[in-house]
Formats: C-alpha cells, sequence, structure tokens
C-alpha cells in the first residue's frame, strides 16, 4: 500500500503514540458491500423527490429513515461483515 509523505508521517506518528493503533496494511478493502451508507441508507435518500428541499431543510432526510432502519442497517451489517470472513474476503453478497 502506497501511501504520501504526509501520511505515511501521519501512520508512523499514530503507530508511536496510540498503542492500539491498526496500520492501513490490515485495514479492510473500501468495499460497498461492507459499508451501510452504500448498501442501505443511500438506496433510501435517493427516493427523496425533491432534493432540493430536503438538503434545505437541514437534515430532514435522516430524520425520515427513522431508527428502526438505522437498527436493521446495524443487524444486516454485522451479517455481511460475517459473509465476508466466510468468503476470506472474496464475493459473500449472493450468500446473505
Amino acid at each position: 500500500m502506497s501511501f504520501s509523505h504526509g501520511a505515511s508521517e501521519t501512520v508512523h506518528l499514530l503507530e508511536q503514540m496510540t498503542p492500539d493503533f491498526i496500520p492501513p496494511t490490515a485495514w479492510p478493502p473500501n468495499s460497498s458491500d461492507l459499508n451501510p451508507v452504500h448498501y442501505a441508507v443511500w438506496g433510501i435518500m435517493q427516493k427523496i423527490k425533491d432534493v432540493g428541499a430536503s438538503t434545505d431543510c437541514g437534515g430532514m432526510e435522516w430524520e425520515q429513515l427513522g431508527q428502526h432502519v438505522i437498527d436493521n442497517v446495524i443487524r444486516q451489517w454485522r451479517r455481511r461483515l460475517g459473509g465476508c470472513v466466510d468468503a476470506d474476503g472474496g464475493q459473500f453478497e449472493h450468500s446473505l
């Protein structure tokens, strides 16, 4: 994994100063299958018809989601993470 000069200095500092720091080489890939915003929330937000009005309402789109939707997304994430581990980081969405 390559980093810009500044990023590598930041990683080095975090490794020295933060005992539990997980280095970028151990970070999971940027997978939309594991990102709740991609697999659940974004689809709901796209259904809001009047984008201009929702933007002007100061976050009203989040209010429309409701806590139960967020709770379901979190439960689904745990199942997705397990599927990813079972597939050794490979394709897993078909097995959910």
